[in-house]
C-alpha cells in the first residue's frame, strides 16, 4: 500500500477516472500497484542456485561449438570426451526441450466450459460478500443456519462507497495487472469475460452473434452493480486483461541433468517406500498411485484410510519426509497417494504434457477407491438395501489430505463424490477465493523480489509440465470451491483448514474471512506467520495441528 498522503494518491489518478472515484481518494481499488524492490536474498539465490542450473545448456552448447569448430574433438582425454558426450546430450536434450515448449505454447486444448456451470459460478462469484456476515464468524455449536453464507442475496446496484463495492472492485483489478479501477475500459474487460467464457481471444465485437453479445453485455452490466461503477466505454491499451489460458506460455530452459536428478530421486524414494513400508506401486486406468495397506486392517473395522493428494514441485521427493511422518504416527492406517507426473518434473513418463482433467480425475480415482473396497458403491446398491445399513458402515469413508495444487483435486472429489470423504483437511489450499486472482497473479505474473519467490517461480512456476498444466489446462470454475460444496464444513472433527498468513501465494487472510464468514472457526488454523508448505515440516504447530486433527 502507498504511504503517500490522500491528496498525492488523488493526484496519480487517471484524469479519465469518473468524479465519483475521485471524490474517494481512500478507494484501495485506486491505488496503483507499487513498484517492489529486489532484496538481497532475489540475488543470492539467482546467483548460486538459478544461475548455475540455468547455464548448464548454454555453456553445454558452447563446449560442443567449440570442440567441433577447433577440431579437438578427435585429440580429446577419457574425461574430456566423457564431458564432451554429457554436453552433447544436454544440446539435443534443450532442442526436444525447446519443440516441447512450442507444442505447449499453442492453443488450450480445454473446450469452452459448461455454460450452465459457468453462469452458476459467475452468479456465486458476484454474490460473494454480498451478505452481511461477521468477519468473525460464528459459533458452529449454536448456529442454527446450516450455510449462513448461502448465495440467496439479490444482486442490486450498489453505491460506489459501499464497502462490498470497494472491496469486489479491489479484488477485481487483480486479473488486470492491479491497475486502478477507473482505468479499466469495457474493452479488457470483455476480453476478460470472454477468455472466462468461451477460453478463447475476444473477436470484433460486431462480429459476435447477438447471443454472445448478449451474454457479454448482461455480464458487465452484472459487474458494473456489483462494483458501485460505470466502467468507461472503449480501450485502454495499457492495461492488458491476465488472459491465463491464451497468454503466453512462461517456460524456463533446464538441463537434461536436472530431470535425471529429480528421476533418480523419486525412483529412490520408490524403492524406499517398498522395501522399508511394504509400498506398492500400482495404476488404474491413467492413473498411477502408491498404496500402503497394513496387514490386518479390515475395511468394516479398521480406521478411515489416508488419501493424500500432493501438490507442485518435485512429487514424492518433495513430500518424503511428511509421508514419513504420516507412515511412522499412523501404522494402522492405509495410506494412498495418487501420482501427477505433470506437477511432478517426470518429463520421461507418458502423461506428462496430458494432465488429467476434473471428471477423468476424480472418476478414476473414485473407481480406484472403490476397487480397494475403501468406499462403499452406493451406485449397486437399492433403496432397500441402503436403509438397512448400519450407521457405522455409512461412516465409512476415505480421509482426504491435500496439500496447495491438491486442494483442486480435493475439490474435484467434493463436487463429484461427496460420499467417498469422511473427513478432510485442506493445507494452503488454492482452491478458495481463486476467482479472485491472487493466486494467479502471486504465482505466475507478479515479478520476483525474493529469493523465495524466485525459486517457487523458477523451480516450479515456469517448469514445462506445471506451466503446461496451469497456463494451458486451467478451468477456474472446476477449480473453484465454494462453502456450500463442503460436507460438513463447520463440524471442526470432519472438516479441518490450514493456512500460513505469510504465504507468497494465497491471500491467506482473504480466504480465512471466508471461511470465517460461514461460521468456520474451531476447524480453522491460522499462523500468521507460517510460509507456504510450513505445516508440513516436522517440528511446526501445523505439522502437530495436523498430525493432532488426524489421530481424532
Amino acid at each position: 500500500m502507498d504511504s503517500r498522503p490522500p491528496c498525492d494518491l488523488a493526484g496519480q489518478l487517471d484524469p479519465r477516472m469518473s468524479q465519483e472515484a475521485s471524490d474517494v481518494v481512500r478507494d484501495p481499488s485506486e491505488v496503483a500497484l507499487a513498484a517492489r524492490k529486489r532484496d538481497v536474498s532475489f540475488y543470492l539465490v539467482l546467483v548460486f542456485a538459478v544461475g548455475p542450473i540455468w547455464s548448464i545448456v548454454p555453456l553445454s552448447w558452447a563446449y560442443v561449438v567449440y570442440n567441433l569448430w577447433s577440431g579437438r574433438v578427435w585429440f580429446l582425454s577419457w574425461h574430456e570426451a566423457a564431458a564432451f558426450g554429457a554436453a552433447v546430450c544436454e544440446a539435443f536434450f534443450s532442442i526436444y526441450y525447446y519443440q516441447l515448449s512450442r507444442y505447449v505454447s499453442g492453443p488450450s486444448p480445454l473446450p469452452a466450459g459448461n455454460l450452465v456451470e459457468l453462469q452458476a459460478a459467475f452468479s456465486r462469484v458476484l454474490q460473494a460478500g454480498l451478505a452481511s456476515l461477521p468477519e468473525d464468524g460464528f459459533d458452529e455449536e449454536t448456529l442454527e443456519d446450516e450455510r449462513p453464507g448461502s448465495p440467496a442475496e439479490a444482486l442490486t446496484k450498489l453505491e460506489y462507497s459501499d464497502p462490498r463495492a470497494i472491496d469486489f472492485r479491489n479484488c477485481l483489478r487483480i486479473w488486470f495487472g492491479k491497475a486502478p479501477w477507473s482505468q479499466i475500459h469495457t474493452q479488457e474487460v470483455y476480453a476478460w469475460l470472454y477468455w472466462s467464457i468461451f477460453n478463447e481471444a475476444l473477436p470484433p465485437l460486431d462480429s459476435l452473434s447477438p447471443a454472445q453479445r448478449a451474454a457479454l453485455d448482461d455480464a458487465l452490466n452484472m459487474i458494473e452493480m456489483r462494483t458501485g461503477s460505470t466502467i468507461p466505454r472503449g480501450s485502454n491499451p495499457d492495461i492488458k486483461p491476465i488472459l491465463l489460458t491464451l497468454d503466453p506460455v512462461n517456460v524456463s530452459f533446464r538441463p537434461l541433468v536436472w530431470y535425471l536428478f529429480v528421476t533418480a530421486a523419486n525412483y529412490s524414494i520408490r524403492k524406499w517406500c517398498q522395501y522399508g513400508w511394504g509400498a506398492q506401486f500400482g495404476r488404474y486406468k491413467n492413473m498411477e498411485y502408491m498404496v500402503r495397506v497394513p496387514e490386518g486392517w479390515s475395511p468394516a473395522t479398521g480406521p478411515h484410510p489416508i488419501v493424500f493428494l500432493h501438490g507442485l514441485g518435485l512429487g514424492l521427493t518433495q513430500y518424503k519426509l511428511f509421508l514419513t511422518h504420516l507412515h511412522e504416527t499412523f501404522p494402522d492406517r492405509p495410506l494412498l497417494v495418487p501420482l501427477q507426473p505433470q506437477i511432478s518434473q517426470d518429463i520421461f513418463h507418458p502423461r506428462f504434457l496430458k494432465p488429467m482433467g476434473r471428471h477423468e480425475m476424480a472418476d478414476t480415482l473414485a473407481e480406484l477407491l472403490k476397487s480397494l473396497n475403501w468406499v462403499r458403491d452406493v451406485s449397486n446398491e437399492d433403496s432397500d438395501s441402503e436403509k438397512e445399513t448400519s450407521d457405522e458402515e455409512r461412516s465409512k469413508g476415505i480421509t482426504l489430505l491435500s496439500h496447495s495444487n491438491g486442494s483442486y483435486v480435493h475439490g474435484w472429489m467434493l463436487k463429484s463424490h461427496p460420499e467417498m470423504v469422511y473427513r478432510s483437511c485442506f493445507v494452503d489450499p488454492v482452491t478458495f477465493c481463486s476467482w479472485e486472482g491472487d493466486v494467479c497473479y502471486n504465482f505466475l505474473y507478479r515479478p520476483c523480489s525474493n529469493g523465495l519467490e524466485l525459486i517457487m517461480r523458477y523451480f516450479v512456476g515456469t517448469e514445462l509440465g506445471v506451466a503446461n498444466l496451469l497456463q494451458r489446462h486451467f478451468d477456474w470454475s472446476s477449480n473453484s470451491l465454494w462453502y456450500e460444496e463442503i460436507p460438513n464444513a463447520r463440524d471442526p472433527a470432519r472438516t479441518m483448514f490450514l493456512l500460513g498468513g505469510k504465504d507468497a501465494i494465497v491471500n491467506a487472510e482473504r480466504v480465512k474471512r471466508y471461511l470465517r464468514s460461514h461460521g468456520i472457526r474451531k476447524g480453522l488454523w491460522y499462523d500468521p506467520k507460517g510460509r507456504h508448505g510450513q505445516a508440513l515440516l516436522a517440528g511446526g504447530e501445523g505439522h502437530a495441528e495436523i498430525l493432532r486433527w488426524l489421530r481424532q
